[in-house]
């Protein structure tokens, strides 16, 4: 198709999951439940980090930050989705898949940081435990989630200004349920080159350095854990970690299953359906991985329910 100015861009059709009228309510159904459990559930963690002074260290403080950007992260995509299904609409103006593009940059870009920084608190508990408090001081961890806003914010914007100067065709077919950054360059008219390259750097600064950072961190945990005598101290010690292990194992995991399948099916259809792990099925899991495994947060959530409670 020709290609336009970017401002005479009439509409973005989102293809969605399925075109098969028979499959649409029971994904709208799923997709809801799905929506609503990942809402509630990470609001109860933030309530009950909030509300508990058993809780008020960095490590829930961190926790309840990650909680906010999961509930941001899958509200980004799904509600939209859900319109769509119920309207039986594909639509989606320029201007608000641009929003939905940035926003999804911003809290991907966040959980990436958020779990990197919840690796280093966990070092630094087990690696440096008496001066836990004098480095994870209040100012410094807020000063670690100030930091990280402002590189999410300021690399999303960057993408975004990008892409404003690309054209595309009058009307422009993105083969997903969501705008997402690499799916928006396959469809556009003009040239991608420095929006790749962005692409590149962007996935280095939010991805690689804080999977690196990850791996750094529980290199120096199991090496302190392997210094230890007592078997119970190290049980004791790398069970706080089993909670925010199991978080970096599903979400690095799921989206490494996202670029996989990309790559060895080289179908958009099929790289769609795995991103649903990532966006829906990821933020949703959290809560239940840290209340299952905490017995602070399980305590803290039975205290707030029956604080509730007539």
């Amino acid at each position: 198709m020709e290609g336009e100015n970017h401002t005479e861009v009439l509409q973005f059709l989102l293809l969605g999951l399925s075109d098969d009228p028979q499959v649409q309510l029971p994904l709208f159904g799923m997709f809801l439940s799905m929506y609503l459990v990942t809402v509630l559930g990470n609001l109860l963690i933030i309530l009950a980090a909030s509300s508990d002074t058993h809780l008020h260290t960095p490590m829930y403080f961190f926790l309840s930050n990650l909680s906010f950007v999961d509930i941001c992260f899958t509200s980004t995509t799904v509600p939209k989705m859900l319109v769509n299904i119920q309207a039986q609409s594909k639509d989606i103006s320029y201007l608000q898949c641009l929003i939905q593009a940035y926003f999804f940059m911003v809290f991907a870009g966040m959980d990436n940081l958020l779990i990197s920084i919840m690796a280093f608190d966990r070092f630094v508990a087990i690696c440096h435990p008496l001066n836990y408090t004098t480095i994870m001081n209040s100012q410094f961890i807020s000063l670690l989630v100030l930091i990280s806003w402002i590189i999410v914010l300021t690399v999303s914007l960057v993408h975004v200004l990008l892409i404003k100067r690309l054209t595309f065709s009058r009307v422009t077919e993105i083969p997903h349920f969501f705008c997402e950054i690499t799916q928006i360059l396959k469809v556009a008219s003009s040239d991608t080159f420095i929006n790749n390259i962005t692409v590149y750097v962007a996935t280095a600064l939010l991805g690689v350095f804080p999977a690196s950072g990850i791996l750094f961190s529980y290199f120096q945990i199991v090496s302190s854990l392997l210094k230890m005598s007592s078997i119970a101290s190290k049980f004791k010690a790398f069970s706080t970690c089993g909670s925010h292990l199991c978080v970096v194992c599903l979400f690095y995991g799921t989206t490494l299953g996202v670029y996989l399948s990309s790559a060895v099916t080289h179908s958009s259809h099929g790289s769609t359906v795995a991103s649903v792990m990532y966006t829906v099925v990821t933020p949703m899991l959290n809560p239940f991985i840290y209340s299952l495994r905490n017995k602070d947060v399980k305590g803290a959530l039975g205290r707030l329910i029956k604080a509730g409670s007539p």
